[in-house]
């Protein structure tokens, strides 16, 4: 990964495209860490974590990992999500994050040097563009391993710097004795698997 030491960096990152990578990949992150090897790195400004919330439920299987980021170094960009019946008359639920993700990133471009975008959806293709045009370096983070691959090929094309999800797994990978929250994985699974996917 290509960052130097006194950038100005700022992690962007879409919580449910990001889950869906490493799970993927079969590995669960260490949000801590995360942090550290970014810190490591170059001058971090900002972590921000999008996710949409089903909050007319009792309990989100995703609420505690929610309230850990929020204490433990991330900004928490979340919205409910909304629910609609599709023209087969099946219920979906959207949870789609894409314009906050980028609003947030535009209107903190100035203060960046480096922006890291944790996903692969092909939307973001543009925002890259944009920013790049503004001077800013960007490296985008998903897989290529994964079957299919979880990264647009007109985004990986359009970034700075791709970086597998995969070559982090040694520095970011959840060990089972780190102190990230415990929450359902299968029930988080099953709340993603409910939201339209748009990869």
């Amino acid at each position: 990964m290509k960052i130097y030491p006194n950038e100005r960096i700022a992690l962007f990152i879409d919580g449910a495209n990001l889950y869906a990578t490493a799970r993927s990949l079969g590995f669960d992150i260490d949000y801590k860490k995360l942090l550290e090897v970014f810190r490591a790195k170059g001058r971090l400004i900002r972590a921000l974590y999008y996710t949409a919330l089903a909050e007319d439920q009792e309990y989100s299987s995703i609420r505690p990992l929610v309230d850990w980021l929020d204490y433990n170094g991330y900004t928490m960009i979340t919205k409910p999500t909304k629910e609609f019946t599709d023209s087969s008359g099946r219920r979906k639920i959207k949870g789609n994050m894409d314009i906050e993700l980028a609003v947030g990133a535009m209107e903190l471009a100035d203060h960046l040097d480096h922006i890291v975008i944790f996903s692969g959806d092909g939307d973001f293709r543009s925002l890259v563009e944009a920013l790049q045009e503004r001077g800013k370096r960007i490296t985008v983070i998903s897989t290529l391993v994964s079957q299919p691959p979880m990264i647009a090929d007109e985004l990986r094309r359009q970034a700075d710097h791709f970086v597998d999800l995969a070559d982090l797994e040694h520095e970011i990978g959840r060990d089972s004795g780190d102190d990230t929250p415990d929450f359902d994985d299968d029930a988080y699974e099953n709340e993603l698997d409910e939201q339209v996917a748009e990869v």
